[in-house]
């Protein structure tokens, strides 16, 4: 395969840092149509070290979104189990957290209200600290009396990482994340990405449309055509090219 430079390659596998391993093994869904089984995924078998950034590829109907509801707990296994750091994912898993396509703001709160929503029970000294840290380390240092409506598209997007972040999480689920944001603002946030993850050293699964965005970011892609693994490879020895032909665009 042609090789492209890819900047999150570089960057070491950091378990240490609080990076969960994530382990699919035989996992297989398949939705249930008139005529009997319809589209899904599996079975899919996988292992992402803890510390490692994944992208995940495909067309529609490919299987990416199924496979991101069954990480994130929403959807059982039909068959196989997916374990994180260990324990069997059963459902809604407080060492994992997804960040979907819109921000998902709650237009009621305060940026610092939104972003320390999963942070109840924390004492409030601490609460405050970790809110303050996560919205310096978005670059919104100073914006938690704001509301969401007082906010570009961008910097609504960048609450919604502080958010995930500031519970520490072992695994970060990105539902592509940039999708609806212009290609500069895109192009600025994926870079802030990587630097916040080489900072926590937090798992991600990150799955997009853009070829482009998901081997500047990850570490590894993994390309899904049918519900199938149709590839599982280092970015930095893959190329745009490699996947359009895989994937027939």
């Amino acid at each position: 395969m042609t090789t492209t430079m890819n900047r999150a390659a570089a960057a070491p596998r950091t378990a240490e840092r609080g990076g969960a391993p994530l382990t699919l093994d035989g996992v297989t869904y398949h939705y249930q149509g008139r005529r009997g089984q319809g589209a899904g995924v599996g079975p899919l078998t996988l292992d992402v070290p803890g510390g490692e950034f994944l992208c995940v590829v495909g067309p529609s109907g490919s299987g990416k979104s199924t496979l991101l509801s069954l990480l994130a707990g929403f959807l059982k296994p039909q068959r196989g189990q997916i374990s994180l750091g260990g324990e069997v994912v059963r459902g809604p898993h407080p060492r994992l957290t997804l960040v979907q396509q819109e921000a998902a703001l709650f237009p009621w709160l305060t940026v610092a209200g939104n972003v320390a929503f999963g942070l109840r029970g924390v004492p409030r000294a601490e609460r405050d600290a970790r809110v303050q840290d996560a919205l310096r380390q978005v670059g919104l240092d100073g914006y938690g009396p704001r509301r969401p409506h007082e906010l570009s598209g961008g910097q609504r997007q960048r609450v919604a990482l502080a958010r995930a972040l500031v519970t520490r999480p072992g695994l970060l689920l990105l539902d592509e994340p940039f999708s609806a944001l212009d290609h500069a603002t895109r192009t600025t946030l994926a870079d802030e990405l990587l630097t916040l993850w080489r900072q926590s050293g937090v798992t991600v699964v990150f799955v997009t449309h853009q070829l482009e965005e998901a081997l500047h970011l990850g570490q590894r892609v993994v390309a899904l055509r049918g519900g199938q693994v149709a590839l599982d490879a280092p970015a930095a020895q893959t190329s745009v090219d490699d996947l359009k032909r895989l994937l027939g665009e």
